[in-house]
């Protein structure tokens, strides 16, 4: 199993080999020259497997060199009761027949993005020990991906965490979370501006050769691709749950910012798992729904960016879908660089009417975009007839699925985030606050350490260095 650059200008690589690097040498995403494959006996082996021993099975075949006994070692600590507060890590509800919500936020900070993160912890932990080195981690976040990080990073060996986040963009709880961390190796640094801002920070930083190379600077962020081969396996779980034999297909309804979470669905599916379709939940800012709805891929300018009450999707320049559009251009790497090419130089790229998209149109993707008043809505909605509490972002993918659902469709939506972060929404729809996880209750008022930073690569370079000495 090796790895190649979807710009086509790095050399094959190994599992091993790109987990602490983040993107590629030539500014591409690290991809595997081939997906593993389960038959459907191998279904019916991992269907009653725990969620430990289902990790290990799915990342040991991205990862074929990596030790076999560490490995499951990784997936044992971080898959447990005492982290996720129940042995099935990411349990089914179910809401009505073939109506499914997959519980995603268990974890620490009461995320999704926990499931994938606390892997890449035990993981980062033990190929720094066996290598004898450090890692700087830099990450951007719109809400949940940096709080994963640091708390599956806190107090680990030679590991630092610089993450960049927008400021006064993210809930007070998700804010908190984060800079409430007192943690010596952890730095919170708010960028002036929005999370695209963030983002293209941590691209430049990372395609500088020689300053990733003199800082060991590694990322956590959904580029990382072991961030996404980790969240394939609660998509097998989740069908798993939902389903009693190997014909069953189920449709994920996903909110979608970064792309990443759904496209570990894309790579589910590409290792067996009968998916018949994938909705791309999308809230104001509908860069993905517009592309997939007409074949133009528009990047928003920071001013158009919408501050929205589902904050961890107010994102116009989706990472992963460069990954997606590599599949979708059969792999070939002077197609894909043309695309980001015309992007770079534009800020968009327009496939509609071409046999593209029409690949796009068969490749089983739809997609659907919701409103403050949508999302309000289905907060109501759920509570009064299922008498469950979602947040605003798991709201946008219920909407979104519930719209888009055909008859007879086994539909299943993930859960982004529990409703305590993000009461003031929670209190809009409802009239009342969500419950407060043991632990969280005065989150809030807690000290908080943070660095504001204009939004400038330099700065955060100048930042970086000051703090590696």
């Amino acid at each position: 199993m090796h790895y190649i650059s979807t710009r086509g200008g790095a050399a094959p690589q190994t599992f091993t080999d790109i987990l602490l690097e983040g993107l590629a040498p030539d500014g591409g995403l690290y991809m595997p020259q081939s997906v593993p494959r389960f038959s459907a006996a191998d279904l019916d082996r991992l269907r009653g497997l725990d969620y430990a021993d289902l990790a290990f099975e799915i990342v040991s075949r991205f990862a074929p060199e990596w030790d076999a006994s560490d490995l499951r070692a990784c997936t044992r600590r971080a898959y447990s009761v005492e982290r996720f507060g129940d042995l099935a890590i990411t349990p089914l509800h179910t809401l009505a027949p073939d109506l499914h919500l997959l519980r995603l936020s268990n974890g620490p900070t009461l995320a999704f993005k926990d499931v994938a993160m606390q892997l890449l912890g035990e993981l980062f932990e033990s190929l720094l020990a066996r290598r004898g080195q450090g890692l700087n981690i830099l990450g951007a976040t719109s809400g949940d991906t940096g709080s994963a990080a640091e708390y599956a990073m806190r107090g680990k060996r030679g590991v630092r965490v610089f993450m960049l986040s927008p400021q006064g963009r993210m809930s007070p709880f998700q804010a908190a979370q984060m800079y409430s961390l007192q943690d010596a190796n952890i730095h919170n640094i708010a960028i002036r501006g929005v999370f695209d801002d963030c983002q293209d920070i941590v691209k430049l930083i990372g395609a500088d050769a020689d300053f990733k190379s003199r800082h060991q600077i590694g990322t956590v962020n959904s580029i990382n691709w072991a961030r996404v081969a980790a969240q394939v396996v609660y998509y097998f779980k989740g069908w798993f749950a939902a389903t009693t034999a190997n014909d069953q297909a189920v449709s994920f309804a996903v909110p979608s910012g970064n792309f990443g979470n759904i496209y570990a669905g894309w790579v589910a599916r590409a290792m067996g798992l009968p998916v018949r379709r994938f909705m791309v939940a999308t809230n104001e800012n509908n860069v993905l729904e517009e592309f997939f709805r007409s074949g133009c891929y528009r990047v928003r300018e920071a001013s158009e960016v919408h501050y929205t009450s589902s904050p961890s999707m107010d994102i116009s320049k989706s990472s992963n879908f460069e990954r997606y559009m590599f599949d979708m251009v059969g792999a070939d790497p002077v197609r894909l660089a043309a695309l980001w090419a015309e992007l770079d130089r534009t800020g968009a790229f327009d496939i509609g009417g071409t046999p593209l998209f029409e690949a796009v149109r068969a490749s089983g993707f739809v997609a659907g975009t919701s409103s403050h008043a949508d999302r309000l809505a289905t907060i109501r909605q759920i509570e009064a007839r299922h008498g469950l509490v979602v947040d605003p972002h798991t709201a946008n993918g219920l909407a979104t699925g519930l719209q888009l659902r055909e008859a007879g469709e086994r539909l299943l939506c993930l859960e982004t985030a529990l409703p305590a972060k993000f009461a003031q929404t929670i209190h809009e729809a409802l009239g009342r606050d969500p419950d407060r996880p043991r632990g969280h209750e005065r989150i809030e008022s807690l000290p908080q350490r943070v660095t504001v930073l204009d939004a400038d690569a330099a700065q955060v370079r100048r930042y970086i260095e000051e703090h590696t000495r």
